[in-house]
């Protein structure tokens, strides 16, 4: 049984190793496109799934992984939408769902990476769609943009990361 889940992997953009055997791959599309620039992009999970909706047990993964989709204004067929997907117009009830079932999944003291571009929703309004409380962060990108959070599922004997 795999020990880590990537709930969102797209193309495993940020994987050094894209075939894991301990990692299950999952997105909600597959396909192989040509980008604007000629590359090829390939976007092929281990399992087709909706985040929103894992067909995995309950506290089944020590390490999971959530890096949604982050734009809502941007054309469906895109390059960008291609390589990143896009928010639906509920994206507060979608990203909120996804929360709940990472948490779902995650073992107990298990770690949630989370992974928001702040391009056009600021992670202020992510954070509120949780009742979990990240235990620390990173600003990356060439603007800082990009957060990198990390959540740790409360364990009764442990310790209470709620808000």
């Amino acid at each position: 049984m795999k020990k880590i889940l990537d709930v969102a992997c797209g193309s495993k953009m940020f994987w050094f190793d894209k075939h894991n055997p301990n990692v299950e791959f999952c997105d909600n599309r597959k396909g192989n496109y040509i980008l604007c620039d000629g590359r090829k992009l390939e976007i092929n999970p281990d399992v087709i799934c909706d985040f929103t909706d894992l067909p995995f047990t309950d506290n089944q993964f020590c390490l999971v992984v959530f890096d949604p989709p982050h734009l809502i204004h941007l054309g469906g067929a895109s390059w960008t939408a291609r390589k990143y997907g896009v928010l639906p117009d509920n994206w507060q009830k979608l990203i909120a769902e996804g929360f709940r079932e990472c948490f779902r999944v995650l073992k107990p003291n298990g770690i949630l990476i989370f992974k928001w571009s702040e391009t056009q929703i600021r992670v202020s309004e992510i954070l509120k769609l949780t009742e979990q409380k990240p235990l620390f962060g990173h600003k990356s990108g060439r603007l800082n943009k990009t957060h990198w959070l990390c959540f740790m599922k409360a364990d009764a004997d442990c310790m209470e990361n709620k808000k």
